[in-house]
């Protein structure tokens, strides 16, 4: 049986830093970010990226799970922090920055490289269910609509994302905050005819 060895704390912050530095470069650039404008934004060397993540993909991966994994996490905290209606509302904006971080990755996924393809899998089995249990609690409460489901919000939120935000800073954030101010509106009966 072969045990992993565990992290040591350097390493891990090395990681750490390599995964932010790799998101916010993601952001600005895509996923075709150079490795050493990424080294140089988490204050290591080259050298360091390519130990930790020998691949391209492995790092693009790896940055899609940490925040797919941070995203899912606040799910958790926001609802224990506030009303239904409002965990929901900020999980979905924490969602549309969760977004920004994927710029270029759609390509990526669809590039025909086999690194990528639990990504989709990674993506629904973790964010669907969390914001779900979001949704659910703030429907049950009366403080979303009853008829929308997170296949709904998932790609909506997504669709509203790929605005260019450079030539319109703040848009994606308006076009989001303008569906979840309809989420949480009664619907409306339809009008007879």
């Amino acid at each position: 049986m072969t045990r992993s060895r565990p992290v040591r704390a350097d390493a891990r912050r090395n990681i750490d830093a390599l995964l932010a530095a790799a998101k916010a470069a993601f952001a600005d650039s895509g996923v075709d970010a150079p490795v050493r404008d990424i080294a140089a934004r988490a204050g290591v060397g080259v050298g360091t990226v390519y130990r930790h993540f020998p691949q391209r993909s492995d790092l693009v991966v790896a940055v899609f799970q940490h925040e797919v994994d941070a995203c899912t996490a606040a799910a958790a905290e926001l609802a224990a922090e506030h009303t239904p209606g409002e965990a929901l509302a900020r999980w979905l904006r924490r969602y549309t920055e969760f977004i920004a971080t994927k710029r270029g990755l759609a390509a990526a996924l669809h590039s025909g490289d086999p690194a990528f393809d639990a990504l989709p899998g990674y993506f629904d089995h973790h964010l669907r269910p969390a914001l779900k249990s979001l949704l659910d609690t703030a429907v049950a409460a009366g403080q979303a609509r009853p008829d929308v489901d997170p296949d709904d919000l998932l790609p909506a939120v997504a669709n509203l994302c790929f605005f260019d935000d450079i030539t319109r800073p703040g848009h994606a954030r308006r076009m989001v905050d303008l569906l979840i101010d309809g989420l949480c509106r009664t619907p409306r009966l339809p009008s007879s005819a």
